[in-house]
C-alpha cells in the first residue's frame, strides 16, 4: 500500500495499544472509537476493549494472537474467521447499526475511484490489465441495480478493512482490530472485501470459495457479493495498476494478477 494509507503510527505498550492518528485525519478517530465501544457492549472479547481518547490518540487493550497475513490457512483458521466475522455482523442490533455513518469506501467512493483512476490504470504496458479494466468499466456502467442497497439485506457494523493483518490467530479463536474506516455497512459487501482484499492472495493463500461457504446467504445476498466482488476487484485494479508507489510495493506481476482475478469474476 502506498504511504496515503498510512492514516496512524502504533504505540504496543505491554497491556495497551495506543493508535496515534495523524492530524489530517477524517473522521477515524471518531470510528474506531464508536466501533469498538458497540463492540465492547455487543460482541465483548471480539475486538479491543476502549480505554481512552484524546488529541488524536485511541487507546485500546492490547489482544493475544498472530495476524493471519503470511499464515498458511488452514481449515481450523478459516473456521475461526468465520466465526468472528459472523459475530461481527449479528452482534450490533440491526436498528443501531442503521443509524451508523455509511463505511469508509463504500459503493458510491469506490465506484467513483474507479473511474478517477481509470485513465492511468489504461496506461499500463500489461495487455491483460487493459483488457480487464475495459471489461470491468463496461459492466461497472451497467451494475447500478446490482449494486445498490438492498433494503431487505440487514445492516451491520462493517470493519471495512479486510487486510489479513488486522485478524488475530490465538490458537483457537480470532479477534479484530482496526476499525478506523468502519461504519454501517451489510454482510455480503464486507464478505466481498475480505475475499477480494490484496492480502489474500499476494503473500497468503485464502481460498475464497472454501471460505465463503462457511456463509449461509440468501438468494439476494449471493447476488449482491457476486456484485461486490467484482466491484472490490476492479477497485484493486485500478489501485495496483494507477499508482506506480502501490505497485512498486507488492510484487513484481501483481497488476497482471490481479487483472486475471477480475477477468474470472467478470466471467
Amino acid at each position: 500500500m502506498t504511504p496515503q494509507w498510512a492514516t496512524h503510527g502504533i504505540d504496543l505498550l505491554p497491556d495497551s495499544v495506543r493508535k496515534r492518528f495523524r492530524p489530517d485525519a477524517n473522521g477515524e478517530p471518531d470510528r474506531e472509537w464508536r466501533a469498538l465501544t458497540l463492540l465492547d457492549r455487543y460482541a465483548p472479547g471480539l475486538a479491543p476493549r476502549p480505554l481512552d481518547r484524546a488529541d488524536g490518540v485511541v487507546t485500546m487493550s492490547r489482544l493475544p494472537g498472530t495476524q493471519l497475513r503470511g499464515s498458511a490457512l488452514t481449515d481450523a483458521h478459516l473456521d475461526a474467521l468465520a466465526r468472528a466475522v459472523l459475530r461481527l455482523h449479528r452482534a450490533v442490533p440491526a436498528g443501531t447499526a442503521a443509524r451508523l455513518p455509511v463505511r469508509r469506501w463504500d459503493v458510491r467512493e469506490s465506484a467513483a475511484a474507479i473511474r478517477t483512476r481509470a485513465a492511468a490504470c489504461a496506461a499500463h504496458p500489461a495487455p491483460e490489465v487493459g483488457r480487464a479494466l475495459a471489461a470491468g468499466l463496461r459492466w461497472l456502467d451497467g451494475a447500478g441495480t446490482a449494486l445498490r442497497e438492498d433494503r431487505t439485506v440487514p445492516p451491520v457494523l462493517g470493519q471495512a478493512d479486510g487486510n489479513l493483518a488486522n485478524f488475530l490467530w490465538d490458537g483457537t479463536d480470532v479477534r479484530l482490530v482496526d476499525f478506523e474506516d468502519s461504519g454501517r455497512s451489510d454482510h455480503p459487501y464486507e464478505l466481498a472485501e475480505m475475499v477480494e482484499h490484496v492480502s489474500t492472495w499476494v503473500d497468503t493463500d485464502l481460498d475464497a470459495e472454501s471460505f465463503l461457504s462457511r456463509f449461509s446467504l440468501s438468494p439476494a445476498e449471493a447476488q449482491r457479493l457476486l456484485a461486490c466482488r467484482r466491484l472490490f476487484a476492479l477497485l484493486w485494479l485500478v489501485f495496483l495498476t494507477a499508482d506506480p508507489a502501490t505497485e512498486a510495493r507488492n510484487p513484481p506481476g501483481t497488476g497482471h494478477r490481479q487483472a486475471l482475478r477480475l477477468l474470472a469474476l467478470l466471467g
